[in-house]
Parts: structure tokens; sequence; C-alpha cells
């Protein structure tokens, strides 16, 4: 099986100005989705891997290309795919295309990992990748996480007559409510045929794995950055397979 794990990060960010290139934790945020790469590659020998960045941020280019215990392919991202409105598909697909014919090789599947997610595990690399080989016809797999509130129950919206319920209903307790899911944006497993048809992410038949709830925190401010570097020391220190993560990249230096 052949599967190009991609990493793609503008150079600017409209929430959090370079939030691709800071460092979190004494290493760089880039690192540790290819710390977890690694550690998948280490217990997954018989599959074929490639990794490919693609940027329009050369200081990106040259702090992932500075560790020396991966091959990272690079595309410099094309001036029209750096839009605020891009949708990160398009990107996705540029990746499949270009390293297909530049290796020549078919891939069968694609895997995305999400440079700003840090807190993420090999066993959910793995999780990934095996529901999609279970599924074989699912378009795309994503992560999510158990949602904290849920339409149905406990979130409102303005309406002309007051508040009242996201989604009507007669719920009197969570546990009634249909389960609800977050999307965690950590990690994406497509079919590349389905890329390249370059559809919606939801104009396809869609999978989930859940993920361990490690505060599903957007990272678009200076005080998101900080509350995650908490969350994530925690986790390092007292989960086992989080501090896999960390611990690899300790041997990187």
């Amino acid at each position: 099986m052949n599967i190009l794990f991609t990493l793609c990060g503008r150079a600017g960010s409209k929430g959090y100005k370079n939030k691709n290139l800071r460092d979190f934790l004494g290493f760089p945020l880039s690192y540790y989705s290819l710390s977890a790469i690694e550690l998948y590659i280490m217990n997954n020998s018989t599959i074929n891997v490639d990794i490919v960045l693609n940027t329009d941020s050369q200081e990106l280019i040259r702090q992932v290309l500075q560790q020396n215990r991966l091959t990272v392919h690079v595309i410099e991202r094309k001036p029209e795919l750096c839009g605020d409105l891009v949708p990160k598909g398009a990107v996705i697909t540029d990746c499949l295309i270009k390293m297909g014919t530049s290796l020549n090789k078919q891939y069968n599947m694609v895997v995305d990992l999400d440079i700003t997610s840090p807190l993420r595990t090999r066993n959910d690399i793995e999780n990934i990748i095996n529901e999609k080989v279970r599924n074989s016809s699912t378009d795309v797999i994503f992560s999510v996480t158990p949602s904290r509130r849920n339409p149905y129950f406990n979130m409102v919206k303005k309406t002309n007559h007051g508040f009242e319920r996201v989604v009507q209903s007669h719920f009197t307790t969570r546990q009634e409510a249909p389960e609800i899911f977050d999307m965690n944006a950590s990690l994406y497993a497509y079919e590349p045929v389905f890329l390249e048809a370059g559809k919606p992410i939801f104009d396809g038949t869609c999978g989930i794995i859940t993920m361990h709830d490690t505060g599903v925190l957007d990272i678009d401010s200076e005080e998101d950055f900080l509350l995650m570097q908490v969350v994530a020391r925690y986790f390092y220190e007292n989960h086992h397979d989080y501090g896999q993560i960390y611990n690899n990249l300790c041997t990187w230096l």
C-alpha cells in the first residue's frame, strides 16, 4: 500500500500570524506531526510512505528540512492556492497530483495532518488508516471528539421570538438527544479519486474515528497557544501514547 502524508501550512494566518512556525514546548510545531508519522512508519515497515510539505513559506520549508530523520518532499504553493477562501482540499489534491507525477506512483490513500494540532498519537494515525482500509468505499475519514454541547439540547440561537434551541426538539436530557461530534481538524484520510474529483468533503461518503478529547483548541491567538502548551505538557507527562510523540522528538536532538 502506498500512502501519501501531507502537511500544509500557509505563510500567514488571519487569526494568528505565523502560527505554523512557532516553537511548541521546545520544538517546532510541525515536528510533532513528523514525530507521529515517524512512529507510524517504525511500526508499519511494510507500508510505503511518502511525506510532502505544501507551503508558500520559505521559513517553514527551512525549518522542516532542518530535521534529518525523515525525507520530506516540498511543494511550493502556487499563488492561486494561497487565498483565505481556498479550501484545504484543493491544496491536498495539488500534493497528490504533483507527487504522483514526480515519483511516478499511484497512492492508495492520502492522509493529511494539521500542523497546528500537535496532540495526536501514533495510534490515532493507525486508526484512521485502518478505518479507511476497512471501509474502502468511503471517500474520506476524519477525526472527531465527542461534542461538549448538543444543538438538540443545550445550544441556542437568536430568533425573532427570543432564543431557542439550534435544532428544535422536546428532549429533556442530553442522553435523549442524538450523539454529536466535533470535527477536531487533526486527521483526514482521503480516497485519491475523490480528491481528484475536486468535491467538498460532505459531497462524498464520510466516516469518522474518535480521538481523545484533549480540549479541542483551535490556535487562533497567543492565549490559545499558551493554553495548548499547558494541556499538551500534561498529556505528554501523564499519558504514554502522547508521551511517545514528545519523547521521540527528544531523540532528534
